[in-house]
């Protein structure tokens, strides 16, 4: 009672204030918006009428859809957090926003009816696909926080790489579907806010409902039982309410994200303590936190353009608030760690072994030269054919394979500087920081491909870095690692949708870029590749010893005479480097710097030297063969190779976690 108690007596006080002064914030910079609208090209009455129009019918409308938007998600987010006891659930962490927008983006492009008949309801089933596989996953764990939130990377990377490959293949609306896929609030009558309205309204009566079987459950599990609490029915109403707030706010406007993970956290600062406070508290934050937002981005913007869709503004504090919270995500116990880094069987004779490998990719190799589909259907390209052909797919091969390697010698190279089995170029943000150096290098240098490599370098190596920092403080452990990692990911690919969204000429690199696309590898890709495999990969083999011990932990490693600071420096470097290289040629999405050290290992590559080597071939190996695949799977279209790589990437992820849940479960 006296936790209760206590938010009720500061209110007057600190928390009252906070409250007067968000709302104070969110009211001066809708006036702001209104004071400082552009000049229309008339004058008289008729400038009179068109500014009246502009007012009632798109600002009004849009700061009333931003309340309304906000406050849904704010309920949904602290549902969300309270049913899965996990501070950092939120339908942008579990892949409800994803699952909805793949939804919506694959029925408008193929299936447009269903978009007529219920564009809330595509979302809808999307969005329930996706939390059904995220929970279906972490079943098995109990629900455990960190395993959610894994499962839910998974999901989204996947969501979201078949959602850009969509995208992609209807050229024609590749920039307007992902500006609508970033969240803008930009309106033209009331019909978003009245379609919304009336669902938060029911939304909330659910919720009220709701509330003292969420006081049981906060009880646990067996007091809530005792007490005739049907356990899995409340669970799933509970999700399925909060599931289809963030539904039908995706469908109107598309993806807003984080605000489900602000606003109960905000609303935890203010003072709000019990289960009544909490749903009250976070709409209204969540109302107050995206008009705020929404109001800076036009403030910002230039004429009648905003600075950036509203829910690509919103995820730029995603990323800082998910390292803030992942002080609070309870650690998992040594029985839940994945335990990927142990082996199964270790390989007696691993060159002989790693010769058959390198034969068996060769053969991939020389089919993806010669094997495919033309206008007569499947056949075998030799002669004549075979001499025209090579030069479209010789190059592409080449880069996709070297990609790979470098790929795959750079998860490696992370999984053991941070002795974490799941650490990889794109699941600890290395790739996405990427992205943010290759904006900056668009912006500020002269376009080549060499200025792309140097700011996809630097910004990949600057969050390696920080990632490596975060990984020495004590008590990080493994999965927090992997939350940063998450955190610094959505950050870095934020900003990257805030410049795809000005609709220019970078807009269409980045894209391109992110699709993954070796469609138009020529000779300079191939000898990008080739030189970054000479240079980054061979060297490696002369530090083998580092790479056997640093997986022993700092102590131990400097205890056997090793110089830890400089040598995770010189291989965080490389690994950054060989990231950059491979991003430049097959986009941030892959997943291979995940899964071919994993692979290696599982098959019994237990030394630094040999793991490297087999990561390195099987990294090659596999984007080969999705090279191949990917100018077959959707002929005469092209999926692009990066992104059909992460289709192959996802479900291993999903295998994995499924595979640690039933030996622990």
């Amino acid at each position: 009672m006296a936790d209760a108690a206590l938010p009720l007596r500061r209110l007057p006080h600190r928390d009252l204030g906070l409250w007067f002064l968000a709302a104070l914030v969110a009211a001066v910079l809708f006036a702001a918006v209104v004071a400082t609208r552009p000049p229309l090209p008339t004058s008289g009455e008729l400038a009179r009428s068109l500014q009246a129009i502009l007012l009632w019918h798109s600002l009004v409308p849009r700061s009333v859809t931003a309340l309304i938007c906000g406050a849904a998600l704010g309920l949904a987010g602290v549902l969300l957090q309270r049913v899965l006891r996990n501070p950092v659930a939120d339908a942008s962490t579990l892949g409800v926003v994803s699952g909805a927008q793949l939804a919506l983006t694959a029925a408008t492009a193929y299936a447009p009816i269903l978009i007529a008949f219920s564009r809330e309801g595509v979302a809808l089933a999307g969005a329930v696909a996706a939390v059904t596989l995220v929970l279906s996953l972490s079943w098995r764990r109990g629900l455990d926080p960190m395993t959610v939130i894994l499962s839910g990377m998974v999901v989204s990377l996947i969501a979201a790489a078949l959602s850009a490959t969509v995208i992609l293949a209807k050229g024609d609306y590749v920039l307007s579907l992902f500006i609508w896929g970033a969240g803008s609030l930009n309106q033209q009558s009331w019909d978003a806010a009245l379609s919304l309205g009336p669902r938060l309204l029911l939304g909330g009566i659910a919720a009220a409902l709701l509330l003292r079987p969420l006081d049981l459950l906060s009880l646990g599990d067996d007091v809530a039982r005792g007490l005739g609490l049907a356990l899995h029915a409340v669970r799933f109403a509970v999700l399925g309410v909060a599931v289809w707030l963030a539904a039908s706010v995706t469908a109107e406007v598309g993806i807003i994200g984080f605000v489900g993970l602000a606003a109960p956290t905000l609303a935890r600062e203010f003072g709000a303590r019990t289960q009544r406070q909490l749903l009250l508290a976070a709409p209204a934050l969540g109302a107050l936190l995206l008009s705020i937002t929404d109001s800076a981005v036009q403030l910002l913007g230039s004429g009648f353009n905003d600075f950036a869709p509203t829910g690509a503004a919103t995820a730029l504090f995603g990323g800082p608030l998910l390292l803030w919270l992942m002080r609070r995500v309870p650690p998992a116990s040594p029985a839940q760690i994945v335990d990927a880094m142990a082996l199964t069987r270790r390989i007696a004779w691993p060159l002989p072994a790693l010769a058959i490998l390198a034969a068996a990719i060769a053969i991939v190799a020389m089919l993806g030269l010669v094997f495919g589909r033309g206008p007569q259907g499947w056949g075998l390209a030799t002669g004549a054919l075979f001499i025209d052909l090579l030069p479209f797919r010789g190059p592409r091969l080449v880069a996709a394979g070297a990609a790979g390697a470098l790929l795959g010698a750079a998860g490696c190279l992370m999984q053991r500087l941070t002795a974490n089995p799941l650490a990889g170029p794109e699941v600890l943000g290395v790739s996405a920081g990427g992205g943010v150096g290759l904006t900056l290098a668009l912006a500020l240098l002269p376009f080549s491909p060499f200025s792309m490599l140097a700011g996809i370098a630097g910004g990949s190596l600057t969050v390696l870095l920080v990632m490596l920092v975060l990984a020495g403080r004590p008590g990080i452990g493994s999965q927090r690692l992997l939350l940063a990692g998450i955190a610094m990911g959505a950050l870095c690919m934020a900003l990257v949708s805030t410049a795809l969204a000005k609709g220019d000429l970078r807009a269409y690199v980045l894209l391109t870029w992110l699709s993954g696309s070796t469609n138009r590898a020529g000779e300079i890709e191939v000898w990008i590749g080739l030189i970054g495999c000479l240079v980054l990969i061979a060297p490696l083999f002369l530090a083998v010893r580092w790479l056997d011990l640093m997986p022993l932990g700092e102590a131990t490693s400097r205890g056997l005479g090793l110089g830890v600071e400089r040598s995770r420096l010189i291989l965080a470097a490389v690994a950054a480097l060989a990231t950059a290289v491979a991003s430049l040629l097959t986009g941030p999405l892959s997943l291979v710097g995940l899964i071919a050290p994993h692979l290696a290992r599982l098959a019994g590559f237990a030394r630094g030297r040999d793991q490297l080597a087999a990561s390195a071939l099987i990294g090659c190996g596999v984007m080969i063969l999705a090279d191949w695949l990917a100018r077959l799977v959707a002929f005469p279209y092209q999926v692009p190779t990066g992104l059909f790589a992460a289709l192959i990437g996802g479900p291993y992820l999903i295998w994995l976690l499924n595979r640690t849940g039933n030996r622990h479960g």
